[in-house]
């Protein structure tokens, strides 16, 4: 069942010291509650027939186009979706420790579950390139005893990988990030962003990076910069990007998290930043954790928000890029 609801939406910079004046959004936008009841969790990704798909409560949840909520695949064990361009929904599946692709008729497909013989730590989000070439991130958060990704000297790695057309999968990043989250390659290929959030650390990094990339796939990492630092707060978590090429990212919290994320002035929302980590507009989330976002509706303009298991939507002036 849909719960509508209204939540005004406050846009603040980082240090809540200036206002905006709904920069990026629709005039008069406000946030609207779509689901609550804690199961919009993770990875929302829109179909113009299935309506938002995302990862709650261990299954892939789906929230119809008439406010039906049903489980589209039970006990999936999910964290990021999204639609390819044939309209197959490529799933990071943390449990499984894969990454696996769903053809229109349900048949599942699993397109790698290890690197050089190792199984992945958890695969957490996934972008795809204009080639069709998969991206995905593979941190490990809690328990990181039988982490299997290390490098020559035994210590654990949380890269970010590329699966080929032929299936080859291949390590792009390793020790150049600390724990790589959400992930987004650019409107035009030339650049692999991802969302470095280490939030179990006190010197953990919790930073937005930008890395050009080539047309082999490959991401020139010592020319990687630092576009957007989240510092003493939360870090960025999943991020969609319009097409105009501004950034839309999850991150922040609404309270203190000492030790390791004491600075509560880095708010719960999305972020909207220009391609070079300048801060737009801010959408406030009002439940803890904001973990993704993605667009959908009909002319891509509607912004689908999860945040503490609840689906949330707003309306943005610029539409958004979308696959399929």
């Amino acid at each position: 069942m849909r719960l509508i609801v209204f939540v005004s939406v406050l846009c603040f910079s980082m240090s809540g010291s200036s206002l905006y004046a709904q920069a990026m959004l629709e005039p008069n936008a406000s946030l609207r509650v779509e689901v609550g009841g804690g199961v919009a969790g993770e990875g929302p990704t829109w179909d113009a027939e299935l309506g938002i798909l995302t990862s709650g409560n261990g299954n892939i949840q789906r929230f119809s186009l008439d406010g039906k909520t049903s489980i589209y695949r039970k006990d999936a064990g999910t964290n990021g979706l999204l639609f390819d361009p044939q309209g197959r929904l490529v799933a990071c599946e943390q449990s499984a420790k894969r990454i696996t692709r769903i053809a229109r008729d349900g048949k599942t497909e699993v397109l790698a579950d290890r690197f050089e013989g190792k199984k992945f730590n958890t695969p957490n989000d996934v972008s795809i390139d204009s080639k069709g070439r998969i991206y995905f991130t593979d941190p490990r958060y809690g328990d990181r005893d039988d982490m299997e990704q290390k490098d020559s000297q035994g210590f654990p790695i949380e890269g970010v990988y590329r699966i080929d057309l032929d299936g080859k999968v291949s390590r792009i990043l390793g020790r150049e990030v600390d724990r790589p989250n959400g992930i987004l390659v650019s409107l035009d290929d030339r650049f692999l962003y991802v969302a470095d959030n280490n939030n179990n650390s006190d010197t953990g990094a919790r930073k937005l990076w930008k890395f050009p990339m080539r047309e082999d796939g490959t991401v020139d990492a010592k020319e990687g910069k630092a576009i957007h630092d989240w510092k003493r707060g939360r870090g960025p978590d999943g991020l969609k990007q319009d097409v105009e090429g501004n950034l839309y990212v999850a991150g922040g919290l609404n309270r203190k998290n000492p030790p390791y994320e004491p600075d509560d002035s880095v708010r719960a929302g999305i972020y909207i930043l220009d391609p070079n980590g300048k801060l737009l507009d801010f959408i406030a989330v009002p439940t803890d954790e904001v973990t993704n976002c993605a667009f959908g509706g009909t002319d891509r303009k509607t912004l689908f928000i999860t945040g503490g298991g609840t689906l949330y939507s707003i309306r943005t002036k610029v539409k958004g890029k979308t696959l399929w």
